[in-house]
């Protein structure tokens, strides 16, 4: 009987184990762009290093499926880890002298550009896009054209000259750089030479006039 007893503890201790490990673990898809097999190794080896427990990369998706603890790491932490090795995410831009640094068919397309040209975007997943009429490849849904007005852009609350294409830290303060809608964002031109175009203040390369604010 006491035997019994044992084994029965024993299970519901394994049980409840399993039970907790189940709710603390997240399993998440990133965006991560990135050319090949190279390209996977070390964009999985970067998540893990980060904590993320596995780590499968699709070259042809540029989807990331990750699992992991949410006690131990984040989405946050593992796409910073994959930006500090070259590699844009879809939160994260990744470091420029990393990325300048990869091999030659790693050199993909750096996500600013790729977003540069797309016009057509998922409703339900932003990071779906594309520069002509298309379906969802998460959900099936068309996509539908996005506004330029719309496409936001980063800089600092205090230093609105520093701006980026994604999460950063401003050059000058140290402050985190914020989303701003690009419709809000300041563009400088010259009165004589309207072609002579600046997102700060600063002189005209052809006349030395200082530049002021577009209407």
């Amino acid at each position: 009987m006491k035997l019994l007893s044992l084994v029965a503890a024993i299970v519901i201790n394994l049980c409840s184990i399993n039970i907790t490990t189940a709710q603390t673990a997240n399993n998440e898809t990133i965006k991560v762009w990135g050319n090949c097999g190279m390209c996977k190794t070390t964009i999985e080896k970067a998540a893990k290093t980060a904590g993320a427990k596995t780590a499968k990369w699709n070259e042809d998706s540029k989807e990331l499926k990750v699992t992991y603890a949410a006690a131990k790491t984040s989405s946050d932490k593992i796409q910073e880890a994959i930006a500090k090795a070259g590699y844009d995410t879809q939160d994260f831009t990744g470091d420029n002298s990393a990325y300048e640094n990869l091999p030659g068919c790693c050199k993909y397309e750096r996500k600013a550009a790729s977003s540069a040209t797309a016009s057509y975007a998922c409703p339900m997943h932003p990071d779906v896009t594309s520069n002509s009429p298309a379906s969802c490849s998460k959900c099936g849904m068309d996509l539908t054209k996005t506004k330029q007005d719309q496409v936001k852009m980063y800089s600092c609350p205090m230093h609105p000259d520093v701006t980026g294409d994604g999460p950063m830290s401003c050059s000058k303060c140290g402050m985190n750089l914020t989303k701003t809608k690009q419709d809000q964002v300041k563009t400088y031109s010259c009165p004589m030479h309207p072609e002579e175009k600046s997102d700060k203040a600063g002189a005209c390369s052809k006349c030395g006039m200082s530049l002021k604010v577009k209407q």
